[in-house]
């Protein structure tokens, strides 16, 4: 569904009381419902990208306000846009809204300004689903790759990939017309050159999506171990405050505690979990339950071992079982101080990090640890690195698509079926910048996104 002449509005800035608030409309009539309520200077009068000092109200001045005027086409949605500046008061928020609720205005939905943007031809649904990287990315990485897609250096490549594709199933196709004459028009040397070289390039974008799946969305990493190994001690000594609760007694945890903390320039998601043992407690047997489960999801496992009881055949044992989920982790002895030289020795051989996450003994080289599990390189500008999970499984398609083109052509198969599988592969990269869509596919986009952007 295409946008309509309505005008949107809502508040872009976060909900809640603060010195500044920013209301955006946009639609048609926006710069004309603003004047009706506004107490300055002629604001339809006035030139783009231009700020003008008033007061908003209905007979009665609601707040004191800065209004900005962006005149289509040269605004963000392509439209005739208003951004005012308020006080930041819920109470005033929610009055000046209502001014324009009663005059027909309507409250966007979530991410519509995006959407419009989108539909009125700003950007493509790449650079679109980009605008909602860049404002929840963490780390300065994941704001360099969602500002270069943004800027479409991603959708640039994907189209001059569609247009040679094109060129090359146009050709084929009208080989199809002339079927009783037997002519070529597709060379197919030329035509399995191309394929070789576009496939080429984007096993380099798929790949490159192990590292940019990270950089999005960071890396979710369970501790683990026993009842009283320290877990809860070792979360607050990551993250450097009281997170979880910690006790002597065993089970303390028994529901899986989380937070989030930037190490090395990545995100990771540190998860406290219940004691792994046999229980009969109803509600600890959940939370071990839920820690297998987060052991089984995660991309890397802390395995805390308490030194002092813990032998080596009960270490190994402990270790068979980590072995067998396929799961990067860490060994890690916990309580070095308590602990007998003789075994931490013994152990030395076993590749141990030994700590006090009581005392925080070598929670920094456990830190540099963690973060040697995971080689990730500096996006730079200009950089291209695919973040986007749908956009992953297109590339894939594309490529399997591309690859049936290759088969097809060994085994001598007609043009109408090489034309088919050109076709797919169209398909597939089409729906990565929009170019080929659905409303189902828009709205599970734009849904995800927050009301005013």
């Amino acid at each position: 569904m295409s946008p309509t002449d309505d005008t949107i509005i809502a508040l872009a800035t976060p909900p809640g009381v603060s010195a500044l608030g920013i209301i955006r409309l946009s639609g048609k009539n926006a710069i004309e419902l603003t004047q009706a309520v506004f107490k300055g200077k002629n604001l339809e009068q006035q030139p783009s990208h231009t700020v003008h000092l008033g007061t908003i109200g209905d007979g009665r001045a609601i707040d004191e306000v800065m209004v900005s005027l962006f005149k289509e086409p040269n605004s963000f949605t392509k439209e005739n846009s208003v951004e005012i500046s308020c006080h930041g008061s819920p109470v005033i928020i929610k009055e000046i809204i209502k001014l324009f609720l009663k005059r027909g205005v309507r409250l966007a939905e979530p991410g519509e300004f995006t959407k419009r943007a989108f539909f009125n031809g700003r950007f493509d649904l790449a650079q679109a689903e980009a605008v909602a990287d860049l404002i929840h990315a963490e780390t300065d990485n994941a704001r360099q790759a969602a500002l270069n897609q943004m800027r479409g250096g991603f959708s640039k490549e994907i189209q001059k990939l569609r247009e040679e594709l094109i060129h090359f199933a146009s050709l084929i196709e009208l080989e199809l017309d002339f079927g009783e004459e037997d002519v070529e028009f597709a060379k197919r040397d030329d035509l399995k050159k191309l394929i070789i070289q576009i496939q080429s390039y984007l096993t380099s974008l798929i790949q490159s999506f192990d590292q940019g799946n990270v950089i999005k969305n960071g890396i979710p990493t369970v501790i683990a171990g026993k009842p009283n190994a320290g877990k809860s001690t070792l979360l607050n000594a990551l993250l450097n405050e009281e997170k979880a609760i910690v006790s002597e007694i065993p089970g303390t945890t028994r529901d899986v505690i989380e937070d989030e903390m930037i190490v090395g320039g990545i995100a990771f998601r540190f998860m406290d979990t219940a004691g792994l043992r046999e229980t009969t407690d109803v509600v600890e047997s959940i939370g071990v339950e839920r820690t297998r489960d987060r052991m089984k999801k995660a991309s890397l496992i802390l395995y805390l071992f308490d030194l002092v009881n813990t032998t080596l055949e009960e270490i190994r044992t402990e270790e068979a079982e980590l072995k067998k989920l396929g799961i990067p982790y860490l060994k890690i002895g916990n309580k070095m101080d308590k602990a007998s030289v003789a075994f931490i020795d013994l152990l030395k051989k076993e590749d141990f990090l030994f700590i006090s996450a009581a005392a925080k003994t070598n929670i920094q080289a456990l830190k540099e640890k963690i973060v040697s599990q995971f080689q990730i390189k500096e996006i730079k500008q200009g950089d291209v690195v695919v973040t986007n999970l749908r956009h992953y499984q297109n590339l894939v398609q594309t490529n399997l698509s591309l690859e049936r083109v290759l088969v097809g052509m060994e085994q001598g198969t007609t043009g109408d079926f090489l034309a088919m599988d050109i076709r797919q592969a169209l398909h597939f990269l089409g729906e990565i910048t929009g170019t080929i869509t659905s409303d189902d596919l828009l709205a599970n986009i734009f849904g995800k996104f927050c009301i005013g952007k």
